[in-house]
C-alpha cells in the first residue's frame, strides 16, 4: 500500500478507477452486441486488460508531467556531432541497399523473373500500386471503381514521388528513392530526439531494432511509411526543443501523408502544458498552443481534395467502408475478430494464417506488452501518443496491417528497445526480431497476404 501511495495521488487514483468503469462499460456492451467464438471474447478481454495495463502504469506519470516541479526533464545532451549524423544516415541507406537484396534474392528464390525491370514492377502489387498511380495521374474523378477509391490514399507521399519523378524517370525508382531517402533522414531525426532523454548506447539500440523489427521492408517499398516517420519525428523532435511552429508546421505535413498523422496533437500537446506549467515564463507561452491548429490543416487540404475530385469532403469515408470495410470501431473487437480469421484460416488456407492473422494478432498484442513494460522509462507524452495511436489505428472493422501501422510509431520500437537493456535480453530478442524479419519478409515475396 505504501508503494501505491508514492506512485498515484488521490485524483490519479480517481481517474484511474474511472477509466477503469469506463473501459468495462465498453467492454460489456460490446459483448452483448456481438456474436463471436468463447476464445474470440477471451482475446478482446486480454486486449482489454493489457491496454488497461499501459494505462494504468502511464498515469502517474502524465500526473507528474503537468504538476509544476513533479517532472524534471533531464539536462540536454550535447546536439548531435555532424560525422555521427553521416554515419547514421550512410548505415540506414545501406540497410535500405541490403533489405532491397534480401527481397530480391526471396523473389529469386521463390521463381520469378530474375530481370530488373519484373523486380521493380513486384513492388506495385501492394499499396505501392495506389500510390504510384497517383503520383503519375492524380486522383480520378471518373473510371474504374479501383481507381475511383485510391482517393483515400492521402496525396503526401504521391507528390513527393512525383517531385523526384523530375530526376529519376521511372516511377517505381522515383517512389524507392522518395523511402530510402526520408528513411535514412528519420533515423537521424530519431537520433537527435533520444538523445534528449537517454544514452548514446540506448539510441542506436533503438535504430538497431527499428531496422530488425519484422515488417521493417515496408520503410523500402515505394508507400509512404518512410516519410510518414520523418514527418512525425521531426514534429516531435522540434516541439521538444521548443520550435513549436516548425514541429506543428511538420505535424500538418504528416497529417497531409497519413491520417494518423492527427495524432500528433496529442505528443505536442503533452509537451506545450508541460512547458507551460514548468516554465516562469508559461503564462506569455500560452499563445503557442495557437500552434495546434497546424496540425489538422494538412488533413483539412487532403479534405479539400476530396471535394476538388468527388464533391465530397469525405469523399475517402464511403469508399473505405463500401471498397474496405473500414469504420472506427473498437481495439478490442479487433483482437476478437482477428483471432477468429486466425483459427477459420488455420484449417482452410495457410497463407492467410501465417502471412495475414498470425502477424497481425502479434503485433496487436506485442505492442500492449512492450507498451505496459515501458510505460514508466518512457516520457509520458510519448506514452499518450502511443494509447491514443493505438486506439485509432488497431480499431479499424477490417484491420489487416497492424505490422505496418505499428512500426511507424516511435513509441512502440523505442518500448522493445528499452525492453531489451539486459545484454542477454537484447541478443534474444534481436535474434528473435531478425528471424521474424526474415520469415515475413518471404511471406510478403510470396505474396501470402502481408499488407
Amino acid at each position: 500500500m505504501q508503494k501505491l501511495k508514492q506512485n498515484y495521488t488521490l485524483p490519479g487514483l480517481i481517474i484511474c478507477c474511472l477509466g477503469l468503469l469506463a473501459l468495462w462499460a465498453l467492454y460489456v456492451l460490446w459483448m452483448g452486441g456481438s456474436r463471436y467464438s468463447l476464445p474470440a471474447y477471451f482475446a478482446a478481454a486480454a486486449s482489454v486488460l493489457l491496454f488497461a495495463a499501459v494505462c494504468l502504469r502511464f498515469v502517474p506519470g502524465w500526473m507528474r508531467f503537468w504538476t509544476p516541479g513533479g517532472y524534471i526533464d533531464k539536462p540536454r545532451a550535447e546536439s548531435a556531432g555532424r560525422g555521427i549524423l553521416l554515419r547514421i544516415y550512410a548505415s540506414l541507406l545501406g540497410f535500405c541497399a541490403g533489405m532491397f537484396a534480401l527481397i530480391y534474392v526471396i523473389y529469386l528464390a521463390c521463381g520469378y523473373r530474375a530481370d530488373l525491370r519484373s523486380f521493380l514492377d513486384f513492388w506495385t502489387l501492394t499499396d505501392s500500386g495506389h500510390y504510384l498511380d497517383i503520383a503519375r495521374d492524380w486522383y480520378l474523378s471518373e473510371g474504374s471503381v479501383d481507381r475511383l477509391v485510391q482517393l483515400v490514399f492521402l496525396p503526401g507521399y504521391p507528390l513527393a514521388v512525383r517531385l523526384v519523378h523530375l530526376a529519376v524517370r521511372d516511377w517505381v525508382a522515383a517512389g524507392l528513392l522518395v523511402s530510402w531517402l526520408s528513411f535514412a533522414g528519420a533515423g537521424c531525426v530519431l537520433y537527435c530526439l533520444l538523445r534528449l532523454d537517454y544514452s548514446h548506447a540506448q539510441s542506436l539500440r533503438a535504430l538497431r531494432f527499428l531496422c530488425l523489427i519484422p515488417g521493417s521492408f515496408f520503410f523500402v517499398s515505394p508507400m509512404s511509411e518512410s516519410l510518414f516517420l520523418l514527418l512525425s519525428l521531426g514534429c516531435v523532435y522540434m516541439a521538444r526543443r521548443g520550435s513549436y511552429g516548425a514541429g506543428c508546421a511538420l505535424g500538418a505535413l504528416a497529417s497531409f501523408t497519413r491520417s494518423l498523422g492527427l495524432i500528433l496533437f496529442v505528443p505536442v500537446c503533452m509537451e506545450l502544458v508541460h512547458d507551460a506549467v514548468n516554465s516562469p515564463r508559461g503564462r506569455r507561452r500560452c499563445a503557442r498552443f495557437l500552434y495546434l491548429a497546424l496540425i489538422p490543416l494538412g488533413f483539412a487540404a487532403y479534405c479539400v481534395i476530396n471535394y476538388l475530385v468527388s464533391g465530397d469532403p469525405f469523399k475517402y469515408m464511403q469508399y473505405q467502408s463500401e471498397h474496405w470495410g473500414q469504420n472506427l470501431g473498437f481495439f478490442f473487437n479487433t483482437a476478437a475478430y482477428q483471432l477468429e480469421n486466425l483459427i477459420s484460416s488455420a484449417r482452410s488456407n495457410s497463407h492467410n494464417f501465417l502471412g495475414l492473422w498470425l502477424p497481425n494478432l502479434i503485433f496487436d498484442f506485442a505492442a500492449l506488452i512492450f507498451a505496459a513494460l515501458s510505460a514508466r522509462k518512457i516520457r509520458a507524452s510519448y506514452t499518450a501518443w502511443f494509447i491514443a495511436y493505438y486506439v485509432v489505428a488497431i480499431g479499424a472493422t477490417w484491420l489487416l496491417s497492424s505490422p505496418r501501422y505499428m512500426i511507424s510509431l516511435m513509441p512502440f520500437f523505442l518500448s522493445v528497445s528499452l525492453s531489451a537493456e539486459k545484454p542477454g535480453r537484447e541478443i534474444a530478442l534481436s535474434a528473435g526480431c531478425a528471424a521474424a524479419s526474415l520469415l515475413y519478409a518471404a511471406a510478403f515475396v510470396l505474396r501470402w497476404q502481408v499488407w
